[in-house]
Parts: C-alpha cells; sequence; structure tokens
C-alpha cells in the first residue's frame, strides 16, 4: 500500500479528527471535531462561540491530525495537515451542508437554516495544504509527504 493509498484508508476510517489553532497572541487550542473529508477539505460544525471557532477568526492556519486512538503500541498509523480554516460562507453553504451531512446517520442532518443567524452553529472547512502519513513500519515515527489528491 502506498503512502497516498494509507492516507486515504486512515481518513475513511476515523469519525474525528483534532483541530490545532492558536488565538491572536499563539496560545495554543486543540479540540476533537465530528469531520467529512472532500479531497483536500474537511469540514466540521462548531458554534461560533467555541475557543476553536473564535481562534479561528482571528489566525486561520490550523494543524490537524487524523488517528486511531485504540491500536497498540507500535501499530500507529495517522494523518498530519497543515491547513487554512473559515467559516463556509453564504454562497456555499448549501452545497457545503449537503457534502457535510452526507456522513452523518440520517435522521441528524444539518440543513443551511441551521448553519446561520440566528441558529447556534456554523459549518467551518479547513483547505489542507500540506498533508503526510505516519507510516505503521514497526519503526519510529517516520512522516511521509503525500497529496491527498487522486491524481497527484
Amino acid at each position: 500500500m502506498t503512502p497516498q493509498e494509507t492516507a486515504h484508508r486512515v481518513i475513511a476510517a476515523n469519525n474525528y479528527l483534532t483541530l490545532a489553532t492558536a488565538d491572536g497572541d499563539g496560545h495554543p487550542w486543540a479540540s476533537p471535531v465530528f469531520y467529512t473529508p472532500d479531497g483536500d477539505d474537511f469540514y466540521w460544525v462548531s458554534r461560533p462561540t467555541s475557543t476553536h471557532s473564535r481562534n479561528l477568526a482571528e489566525r486561520p492556519e490550523v494543524a490537524i491530525v487524523i488517528y486511531n486512538s485504540q491500536v497498540p503500541i507500535g501499530a500507529a498509523e495517522a494523518v498530519y495537515l497543515t491547513a487554512y480554516a473559515e467559516q463556509v460562507g453564504p454562497a456555499d453553504l448549501s452545497r457545503c451542508a449537503q457534502l457535510y451531512s452526507s456522513r452523518l446517520p440520517e435522521q441528524t442532518r444539518f440543513e443551511p437554516e441551521r448553519l446561520q443567524a440566528p441558529a447556534d452553529f456554523r459549518l467551518y472547512r479547513a483547505r489542507a495544504v500540506e498533508a503526510s502519513v505516519l507510516l505503521n513500519d514497526g519503526g519510529p515515527d517516520l512522516r511521509v509527504p503525500i497529496s491527498l489528491r487522486a491524481d497527484s
């Protein structure tokens, strides 16, 4: 299996990513969020008042890691991303809300009206600019740079 195939498998097999943000002064914050992937883009729903959402409003640069925390020591595989994140704007909200909801159980949908004022939630998107994968090769931490695009 290639490193790119490993990354796609890890992304597809997991439901949560760890989103690392920082405020305007550089104070770090990490949050687990349920995500839906779409190529280089990763979507999640959060309250705009949450710490990570407020941080994104000040500083859109984020780091992301996706991994299975249940594997035995030495069997870890992970995908690491650096990305720029933003709240999805009105022009893309309907399409992106449908995409995000496609990974949710049928009874849990986020229609656009649930993702804009006066509702409590917003849809966010992180667009990966760099990606690497931690390979389970039996040795120490080995990250291999990859492209998430299927055509690369």
